[in-house]
């Protein structure tokens, strides 16, 4: 088939008419008004000749005329990916030969420029694509514009968003004049703007309309001619929202605040990943007289923190204990949903979250004794932790008699039971991250953040720190290796190192004691370093090409280490002379912190040794039902639950269709580069209604994390797994975790959109004494690999020399 007239069209034909045209069909098929047209379809494109019989057929019966035409790829119009203005359109064509022209140029644009950097961006393969063309009777506007059924700046949902103009809606789509923009909501406002009052009735009416049968919040294009009629011209999902909150039974509105950041992981977690951590975080604040319920959005992990803010005794200082792990994003959004009178105490000040200071006489108990325990002795406190560890190293793996499925399925729902080694290793953490943390208020007007970011770099005992090094210590021994660790992909490497076919560098050594680390190492649902070491690879090449030996990671953590005891001495005798008691505290907490802080890693690195067990433990079921034939391949089992797995096993019903929905999901939810740091259940995101900081010179600001100030060409990563990263470059990330430290070794400093003081990352580059600003927005978009950047780590702010990506790029 190679013409089909749009009335003809239905949602199921995307791969014979593409995204728009199924789109148009669609809502024909609804009864919605929609310029007459044809459809040259993907069939006619993969033979490569315009089918000019059929064509001029159809065009004839639209009657006189011009029409507009229009690209209809398969791959747009989708869910996650719109291609809006990627492919061309022609408007006001006349005559066979305009048409027969103007169609060749659509199908040239599939190839264009534009429309092959947004299929890489998104990672949709080029040979697959299809170009249809849609044909259509021209409108001619009084006004024109689009309508968005969810407000795209905000996320908010029960708000919707118009931009009109007078003339063809083009002005608008192009963003090449003024347009009116409008808010449609429940406030009734006056008539102003090319749009009356009883027209953006209209609009809204049909917003709600085509929501309603979409499913999905909608991005709409439409025009009204000189008889007052309303044509749609388009309707496509809105691919820029993020997902919003699941529906609650509890009263509205409710805070999500997400916690993945602190674990420096903003990508989704697997929903057998999501199904065991929203249990262990649970469980965790718990223990720590917290009550907070994890939510799944867009798989992410968002807690939901709406009863602490209306607790009039939780409400006090929350915002101050969000600043140890999460950061100065999130106290912000705090502090602007506390002033919303939404969110006001509840009436009578009931209680229903639960916070540290209400915790459980018990609970209150054991912290109190863990953390004096551990400061009055820190060296007895690291003995327990890390014989703690130790056991539970050993405890972790499966006995041997694990043989059927059925087996291995209760030892892994087993592994949810709580640990008496808890307390060991958690309270000198806490310990640690108090006496780091306290410090700074003590020593105010006297000693300035920087100055107490260098007394607590170059840390011991932090297990992160250790394992880089251990692979640097690796990269100096390869020896005549050294070229072809150089120039062989790290996949390469990876690939023949699991196949036995390396020469012998220690590797399997180093993975023995680190392989159950990896980037996102508290999903389940993510391979270890032991399962796939390129990661570890790529590092060690990237530590190849570091030809200073002053600029060897060994010798940039001894001098920060020298630097923070030098420093400590100072401040410690300049705070006993101008706060005597303030300053004597202070300093005990300092040097409590160097021998604590550093254990801020070993809680995660005990954690990753069960998690690891029952990963290999899911991964052995994966492979029985994958050869059952109940899962498409053995790893499949990570897109499912410990229940569903259950099911699976047990009653043998087929959930191959719910794992490829939530493969294709995952996968849309990869490419996304920016995630809420918190969320209103209308689907607000927080930070988009806070008053924007600038300025005003270019310069970025953000939180300083470590003291130093470097200029140097920033590195822009997304993937630390295949990353090249020279010596001397700026580490450009969206976040960090303890997967990423290794490019840490060869930066010359790093910046990242999220994180808190205490985090992963900002803490192991304090250890080498590199600047660290964190919190910079849009840091990953705003800098571009390759550009000139100053990074202050002392007054927290980043200078780009030289043009912004945009700007070099040539777009507006």
């Amino acid at each position: 088939m190679h013409v089909i007239a749009l009335s003809e069209v239905t949602a199921t034909m995307t791969a014979l008419v593409g995204g728009k045209a199924a789109g148009l069909g669609e809502l024909i098929r609804h009864g919605e008004r929609v310029p007459d047209g044809f459809c040259v379809t993907t069939e006619a494109h993969r033979l490569g000749v315009v089918p000019t019989a059929q064509v001029v057929a159809a065009y004839q019966r639209l009657g006189p005329g011009p029409v507009a035409v229009r690209s209809s790829a398969t791959a747009e119009d989708l869910p996650d990916a719109s291609f809006a203005g990627q492919q061309d359109t022609v408007l006001d064509v006349t005559g066979t030969a305009e048409l027969i022209a103007a169609i060749e140029k659509c199908w040239a644009s599939l190839h264009g420029d534009r429309a092959t950097a947004y299929r890489d961006a998104r990672g949709i393969d080029h040979q697959t694509v299809r170009m249809a063309v849609v044909v259509q009777r021209m409108v001619t506007p009084t006004v024109a514009g689009v309508l968005f059924t969810a407000n795209p700046l905000t996320g908010r949902r029960d708000e919707m968003a118009v931009d009109a103009a007078a003339g063809l809606g083009t002005t608008v789509v192009d963003g090449a004049a003024a347009v009116d923009h409008y808010i449609l909501d429940d406030v009734t406002r006056t008539e102003s703007g090319c749009l009356t009052s009883t027209q953006l009735a209209r609009l809204r009416a049909t917003g709600e309309r085509l929501q309603a049968h979409f499913g999905c919040p909608q991005d709409v294009e439409w025009a009204i001619d000189a008889d007052g009629a309303l044509w749609l011209l388009q309707s496509r999902p809105i691919t820029s929202l993020f997902p919003a909150p699941p529906l609650s039974e509890k009263p509205l509105p409710r805070v999500y605040l997400e916690f993945g950041h602190v674990q420096g992981m903003l990508q989704p977690v697997t929903p057998m990943g999501m199904s065991t951590l929203r249990t262990q975080i649970t469980a965790m604040l718990a223990a720590l007289g917290v009550r907070v319920e994890i939510v799944d959005i867009g798989g992410r992990l968002y807690g939901d923190l709406t009863d602490l803010a209306r607790d009039r005794s939780s409400r006090k200082r929350l915002v101050k204990l969000l600043a140890v792990d999460f950061g100065p994003r999130a106290q912000a959004v705090m502090q602007h949903v506390l002033a919303d009178p939404r969110f006001a105490p509840s009436s009578g000040g009931t209680r229903r979250g639960g916070a540290p200071g209400a915790a459980p006489l018990r609970t209150a108990r054991r912290a109190v004794v863990g953390i004096l325990r551990a400061l009055a002795r820190p060296e007895a406190a690291r003995t327990r932790m890390f014989e703690a560890i130790e056991q539970l190293r050993v405890s972790g793996a499966a006995p041997a008699d694990l043989r059927t499925t059925a087996d291995r399925l209760r030892f892994v729902q087993a592994q949810d039971d709580a640990d008496d080694r808890a307390d060991a290793i958690m309270w000198p953490i806490v310990a640690g991250m108090l006496a780091a943390a306290l410090p700074t208020a003590l020593l105010k007007g006297v000693a300035g953040p920087d100055e107490i970011h260098t007394v607590l770099g170059g840390m011991p005992h932090n297990v992160t720190i250790e394992m880089d090094l251990a692979l640097w210590r690796l990269a100096q021994g390869v020896g005549e290796h050294r070229q072809l660790l150089l120039d062989t992909p790290p996949a390469e490497l990876a690939a023949r190192h699991l196949r036995g076919m390396l020469p012998d560098i220690g590797m399997a050594a180093f993975l023995d004691v680190y392989g159950h680390r990896g980037v996102a190492e508290v999903d389940l649902g993510v391979p270890r370093w032991a399962e796939d070491p390129t990661p570890v690879f790529a590092a060690v090449a990237n530590y190849l090409r570091v030809t200073d030996p002053q600029q060897g990671p060994d010798q940039r953590f001894q001098r920060a280490a020298s630097a923070a005891e030098t420093a400590l001495e100072e401040l410690a005798t300049q705070a006993r002379r101008r706060r005597p008691v303030r300053g004597r505290i202070a300093c005990f907490l300092l040097r409590r912190a160097r021998s604590l802080a550093g254990l801020r890693e070993a809680g995660k690195f005990a954690g990753l040794y069960p998690l690891r067990e029952t990963r290999r433990q899911l991964l052995l079921i994966g492979v029985d039902l994958h050869a059952r034939g109940s899962l498409d391949q053995p790893d499949d089992i990570m897109f499912l639950t410990l229940d569903e797995v259950h099911t699976v096993v047990h009653q043998g019903v087929d959930l191959r269709g719910t794992v490829a929905a939530r493969r294709a999901v995952h996968r849309r939810e990869m490419r996304r580069r920016t995630v809420p740091v918190a969320l209103l259940s209308d689907g607000t995101d927080v930070e988009t209604v806070l008053p924007a900081a600038s300025t005003g010179d270019g310069t970025l600001a953000g939180v300083g994390a470590s003291a130093g100030r470097v200029t140097g060409p920033a590195r822009v990563v997304h993937d630390p797994g295949s990353a090249h990263v020279e010596p001397g470059e700026v580490l450009v990330a969206a976040t960090t975790d303890p997967g990423w430290t290794p490019l840490f070794l060869t930066a010359a400093a790093l910046v990242t959109e999220t994180g808190a003081i205490m985090a992963h990352g900002p803490t192991v580059a304090r250890e080498y004494g590199i600047p660290a600003v964190i919190c910079v927005p849009d840091a990953t978009r705003t800098i571009t690999t390759g550009q000139l950047v100053t990074v202050d780590g002392g007054a927290g702010t980043v200078t780009p020399h030289g043009p912004s990506a945009p700007e070099r790029e040539g777009r507006p």
